[in-house]
């Protein structure tokens, strides 16, 4: 979202956390916010909205150093909202993309189902624009683990699958003057505790001995293909 549409949402969050008299649905929708990181690219430059190639899989870490991310520009604007809700039935409202298409979306790559997530070794999870017998929606990212696919369009809602909640988008704020993108917090059902839990001997294997460590200040954004060694596709 804009910044100045990205402080409004926030400011209607902090209004139902303090009490003041909102809707329930605003008293839902209060996004997790983190430190706030420029996303930049392998040079250390930053990230323009602009440049995003479309329907291409990119990978960054937030809000931990462990806890991958896609940024995937669809090529098309995102729908302008959608009302969701997480395994728990906490309903949240998604804002859309960002950009001058608002094409440009971020969530969570850890699969709401069995938490799978791309590895450098290999990845189950990713966005696929292509159908298949598997894949009969197209345009949705598609976790090979279960099945669960996700419509990045709407706030990676559920639409096929085991999944019990949508995919936690990464709350995107867009300067419309650098076209620059920062990640500063999630917003729906977040996995991460789950995730250190389940995968903590993993992450020390893989030489991560910090993998809570809080992404800021920065944070690179790299095509999937180059991050790990195996993309599976069904």
């Amino acid at each position: 979202m804009e910044r100045r549409d990205f402080l409004k949402f926030c400011t209607a969050g902090a209004a139902a956390a303090g009490g003041l008299a909102a809707p329930a649905l605003a008293q839902d929708a209060r996004p997790h916010l983190y430190d706030r990181a420029l996303l930049v690219d392998g040079k250390g430059d930053p990230l323009r909205a602009s440049a995003v190639p479309a329907n291409r899989n990119l990978i960054f870490h937030y809000p931990y150093a462990s806890t991958p991310c896609f940024l995937l520009n669809l090529g098309r604007p995102a729908k302008a909202s959608a009302q969701l809700k997480t395994a728990d039935n906490q309903v949240y409202e998604w804002h859309g993309g960002v950009g001058q298409a608002h094409s440009v979306v971020a969530y969570s790559a850890i699969c709401a189902h069995k938490l799978t997530y791309p590895t450098r070794e290999i990845s189950f999870i990713s966005f696929r624009s292509e159908t298949s017998p598997r894949n009969r929606h197209g345009n949705v990212i598609h976790c090979c683990s279960e099945h669960s696919q996700y419509d990045p369009a709407e706030g990676a809602k559920v639409v096929a699958g085991p999944a019990p909640q949508p995919l936690a988008a990464i709350l995107l704020e867009h300067d419309a003057r650098t076209d620059q993108m920062y990640a500063v917090g999630t917003l729906g059902g977040e996995m991460f505790n789950e995730f250190f839990t389940k995968y903590q001997f993993r992450l020390a294997l893989e030489g991560d001995n910090a993998p809570r460590r809080p992404v800021a200040g920065r944070t690179a954004v790299v095509e999937l293909e180059n991050y790990c060694r195996q993309q599976v596709k069904c």
